[in-house]
């Protein structure tokens, strides 16, 4: 066991400048021209404002939670609301995204790990407790928890929340959708956001 961590340790170091792929992130998409700075204001009751520091309860090491965020009600022009992690400082060469959730009431001013609880499964689609899609990510789970590669240093991520003045057309993305397909889908769609 202490071999693996070793050498996870030793790859960790060598990768250690493959980071900072801000530009692979969804807020970067050709959907944000318009919208190039966030304005909803984010925080989370558990870890803090806009650059808080997750605490090892958050990640794997700890419960692998997702952190309850919290924002302020919607514009009246605000039909649904899509919210994205990812984590820009992944080795892979782009942004690794955690979750992706899709199809989010405007009603809706919270998001916490009660509402992400996997309720059942069918035909590789998810459906939890708050009713909004999943999408996909890197191991096909409702969410994946910040771990970064031992020797990689601090990563970075990112929950961007998305206002859309207008609802998705769920016949225009697979069942479970990706990043690329929720980029593509809110293209002209984006009133505002915040991270």
């Amino acid at each position: 066991m202490w071999l693996l961590k070793l050498l996870e340790y030793c790859l960790g170091r060598l990768l250690f400048q493959r980071r900072g792929y801000d530009a692979d992130c969804l807020f970067n998409t050709h959907a944000f021209r318009n919208h190039p700075k966030p304005t909803i204001s984010i925080s989370s009751p558990d870890c803090g404002a806009s650059g808080a520091q997750l605490s090892s309860e958050y990640s794997k090491f700890g419960s692998g939670r997702i952190p309850s965020l919290t924002w302020p009600r919607a514009a009246p022009n605000v039909k649904e609301y899509l919210l994205l992690s990812e984590d820009p400082d992944a080795p892979l060469g782009h942004a690794n995204v955690h979750g992706i959730y899709c199809f989010i009431p405007p009603t809706v001013t919270s998001l916490s790990p009660s509402d992400l609880e996997l309720v059942k499964e069918e035909g590789g689609v998810k459906v939890i407790r708050s009713g909004c899609t999943v999408g996909k990510n890197r191991r096909n789970a409702v969410y994946i928890p910040p771990r970064p590669p031992l020797g990689h240093g601090p990563h970075r991520y990112f929950y961007e929340l998305v206002a859309l003045n207008e609802k998705l057309d769920p016949a225009t993305m697979s069942k479970v959708p990706t990043k690329e397909e929720v980029a593509k889908a809110i293209e002209g769609k984006v009133v505002e956001w915040g991270m």
